[in-house]
């Protein structure tokens, strides 16, 4: 079969938690291939694809964090409206249930920020390009 292994790490919902734990896997060397957040009222789960799993595990669990690992699917999907829709509702017919889904697009990432302006502006001169609807479908 073929499954990537996620590495799924519970993290504080305070400021510089996501950046802590993810400078974690810098230090150990760890590449970050993709990654979702998610929160709820007392801590956020921290998803990751990366390069090296059973590393990544390690450095959390030395850091005190819990940690989990699972086999998930990481699928292209057709680029055409309706393309996810149509993946999804294949493994639904199938009576599989959905857990969660996220995207990974190489190195794009959306950030939810409270001042959208403020972040722009905090990210000006670092190696970073803000990306638009558009230019999104140019890739």
């Amino acid at each position: 079969m073929r499954t990537v292994t996620q590495v799924a790490v519970r993290i504080s919902s305070e400021d510089g938690s996501v950046s802590d734990a993810t400078r974690l896997l810098g230090d150990a060397q760890v590449d970050i291939r993709g990654f979702s957040v998610s929160d709820s009222a007392d801590h956020s789960v921290l998803r990751l694809i990366v390069d090296a799993p059973d590393k990544a595990a390690e450095a959390f669990r030395a850091a005190g964090m819990d940690v989990a690992a699972s086999e998930v699917l990481v699928i292209v999907l057709p680029d055409h409206p309706g393309g996810l829709a149509g993946v999804l509702r294949e493994v639904a017919d199938a009576g599989i249930s959905i857990e969660y889904v996220y995207s990974l697009i190489s190195t794009y990432v959306v950030l939810n920020v409270a001042s959208p302006e403020r972040a722009a502006a905090s990210l000006e001169g670092r190696p970073v390009t803000l990306v638009t609807l558009e230019q999104m479908g140019e890739c």
